[in-house]
């Protein structure tokens, strides 16, 4: 009902009487959560590519404990808890899996290097490849699901699937170029997770966004 003025009256109970005002919503959170995804996702990323390209020798292969399990593990996590809360229900899923990726390397590796799980060393290799053969079918299965995102997070996700599937080849067949080779295919995915990281940063700040690049399905 409304006054001759246009404004609403209270509407009224059985009783006659004006029922309370409900309380007000709490405001939705928001944000960018690839803010904080992309560079705990780097630094996971530079480190393996450094490993990949031999500057981190395997002897000292503990160092990308921290650096995946506390920094790309944990950032990654708490973006995809970030973006489930704001109602980004698939960038939530593929920060949580990248999440579980980078956790369960660094397990992998701290586990290998302490002898936790008791591999003899003529199966390494075999359970080496089992982690990796589990991990490249999620990635590609990732890769096709996004097919609708923009090029650029098409790149990055198929350049992981690639570097994944060069490491798995190279640590069956104990071949030291292919994972020179992975090391490309890593700096690569490095390289187009900062130019992602940058645009989203610039907009965040009022700039221009850059181009992303027309999906492959739309």
């Amino acid at each position: 009902m409304t006054t001759e003025h246009g404004l609403s009256e209270p509407a009224l109970d059985p009783a006659g009487a004006a029922g309370p005002a409900a309380p007000a919503a709490p405001p939705a959170p928001t944000g960018n959560p690839a803010l904080l995804g992309l560079p705990a996702f780097l630094v996971g990323g530079i480190g393996l590519t450094l490993y990949l390209f031999g500057y981190l020798p395997a002897a000292a292969v503990g160092t990308l404990v921290p650096m995946t399990l506390l920094v790309s593990g944990l950032g990654l996590l708490v973006a995809g808890v970030w973006a489930i809360r704001i109602g980004q229900g698939a960038v939530g899923a593929i920060f949580t899996v990248f999440a579980t990726f980078w956790l369960s390397y660094g397990y992998l590796v701290l586990s290998l290097v302490n002898d936790w799980l008791k591999i003899p060393a003529e199966n390494a290799a075999a359970a080496q490849g089992t982690f990796l053969i589990a991990w490249l079918a999620v990635f590609a299965v990732l890769t096709l699901a996004t097919l609708r995102l923009p090029l650029a997070f098409t790149a990055l996700f198929a350049l992981v699937t690639i570097t994944v599937a060069l490491v798995l080849v190279a640590t069956l067949n104990g071949s030291t170029g292919l994972l020179t080779i992975a090391g490309i295919t890593a700096a690569l995915f490095c390289l187009t997770a900062v130019y992602i990281f940058v645009d989203g940063m610039t907009q965040e700040l009022g700039g221009r966004a850059r181009s992303m690049g027309s999906p492959l399905v739309r």
